[in-house]
């Protein structure tokens, strides 16, 4: 794949931007701004602190965050004039025109930060100050979304193809139409008195497959973050294994549900025709019993550390497997943004269960969970487009067209970083969650770039797994940054 230049400038610099605004977050958030008061330069220069290399550290932290300002101010700058000789879409122009002119305006909100004594001491200067520090971060997002919105449309101009929108998108899962899949596409699966012993390994890893193991690493990730930014080094290992155990035991639960409900439906799709109760390995009423025995120890385990706990568990379970997989899936497009709140449960728990509360910080990891779901969700649906709309589900892609569904991704995607930037606020993150995020999520951008431009199923697999790696990557870094750095 070989990139345009504009939409390669715009993608640089607004992850340009987006390295400002976590490093402004972290400087914060460290100190740093308070041990530079001056701009452009601190109050002594480029002189360093005597105290050694610690006290000297935040000072190079400020410096660095104004050395990568002017850098990322200069890219602007090169991408606007490469906009106006490229002379695109208006609405480009528009987004791009306002991001350009708006950083200088950023630029001199935080100088005014810098010479007003730094913003970890603004609480204590008059009113005014406590706005700019709004308004400084408020302008860095504006325009972080400019110049997203320039490369989403940008990317839509020449990549898109507006009249990819299906004409009869289905209205929901229908099987009267849809045969089921060929025999030959399915496992064979030996009756018990054939070959007893390969049916019993096959009973076995159905049941282990009715968990959907390949969800409970990264909603124990989510739950294992929220627990270690809300209680950090003092975190209770008993709380945090008894939670763990009980989330990964809900998981299951509500996916061994799932696959209930959409046993027929499973049938009809070729990604989920061998699933364990579409090929018969495990009958209905074992599954439900299976299902239910997790669920009652999961919430048992959950009501163990506290009330809310138990209580938010409970929730989760019912909201995927019954207002998920039974009221949203099938009837409306917007099934994956909403579903998000599945997988923004496990923050919620993971808090409660060290807090006793719902506090801003599991708020703040929830809204993230949320946020990435549909930005990691939409590429699988666009990879299995077919699949979708062979089993009548109103996927996204399938309902609005491949163009409308990638352009989706792509906002999601810078939602999903301005809930990660957040974070470094409100949970106190250091650098290290900082710098992982700015890594991991320019390696996200890059794949759901590439897929604008390849369009086929390995890139939208490709964009899928870059999503797991940066939410998994970015919890590692968080569950670090508040334990050890």
């Amino acid at each position: 794949m070989t990139m345009d230049r504009l939409p390669g400038l715009l993608a640089a610099t607004a992850m340009g931007v987006y390295l400002l605004l976590v490093a402004g977050a972290t400087t914060a958030v460290t100190g740093a701004a308070a041990a530079c008061v001056g701009w452009p330069l601190c109050a002594g220069g480029l002189s360093l602190s005597t105290g050694g290399l610690s006290a000297s550290a935040p000072v190079v932290i400020a410096l660095g965050h104004r050395a990568v300002a002017v850098v990322v101010g200069l890219l602007v700058v090169v991408t606007a004039v490469v906009a106006l000789r490229a002379r695109p879409d208006r609405r480009v122009l528009a987004a791009l025109g306002l991001a350009t002119l708006l950083f200088p305006v950023q630029a001199g909100l935080g100088a005014f930060l810098a010479t007003a004594g730094g913003e970890t001491t603004l609480a204590t200067v008059a009113g005014v100050s406590l706005v700019a520090r709004t308004l400084h971060l408020a302008v860095g997002l504006v325009i972080f979304g400019g110049l997203l919105a320039a490369l989403a449309w940008e990317l839509e101009a020449r990549t898109g193809d507006p009249d990819d929108t299906p004409e009869n998108p289905p209205q929901g899962p229908d099987t009267t139409d849809n045969p089921p899949l060929d025999d030959g596409q399915a496992p064979d699966v030996p009756a018990w008195g054939e070959d007893p012993l390969r049916r019993a390994r096959l009973t076995a890893t159905a049941y282990y497959r009715l968990t959907k193991p390949r969800l409970m690493w990264l909603l124990c990730l989510v739950a294992a973050a929220a627990m270690a930014l809300a209680a950090g080094p003092s975190l209770s290992p008993r709380v945090v294994a008894v939670t763990l155990v009980a989330g990964a035991l809900s998981i299951g639960a509500s996916g061994t549900f799932n696959h209930v409900l959409e046993r027929d439906i499973d049938r009809r799709m070729q990604r989920t025709s061998d699933r364990p109760l579409a090929v018969d390995l495990v009958s209905v009423p074992n599954a439900v019993a299976f299902g239910t025995l997790l669920a009652v120890v999961s919430v048992g385990l959950f009501a163990s550390i506290n009330l809310l706990a138990g209580v938010l568990g409970l929730t989760a379970i019912v909201f995927y497997a019954v207002v998920y997989t039974l009221l949203l899936k099938p009837n409306t497009v917007q099934n994956t943004v909403v579903g998000g709140a599945a997988g923004a449960l496990p923050a919620l728990i993971g808090w409660a269960a060290v807090t006793g509360e719902i506090g801003l910080g599991g708020l703040g990891v929830a809204a993230l969970i949320f946020l990435w779901t549909p930005a990691h969700f939409y590429n699988l649906a666009l990879a299995y487009e077919d699949d979708y709309e062979r089993a009548g589900f109103p996927m996204l892609p399938v309902v609005r067209g491949e163009t409308t569904t990638r352009r989706h991704i792509l906002w999601y995607l810078g939602a999903t970083f301005a809930a990660a930037a957040s974070l470094v606020g409100l949970a106190r993150l250091d650098w290290l969650y900082a710098a992982t995020g700015v890594v991991v999520g320019a390696v996200f951008l890059w794949a759901v770039v590439r897929l604008h431009y390849e369009r086929d199923e390995s890139a939208a697999f490709r964009a899928f797994h870059a999503s797991n790696a940066y939410l998994g990557t970015l919890l590692l870094a968080a569950v670090v940054d508040a334990l050890v750095v």
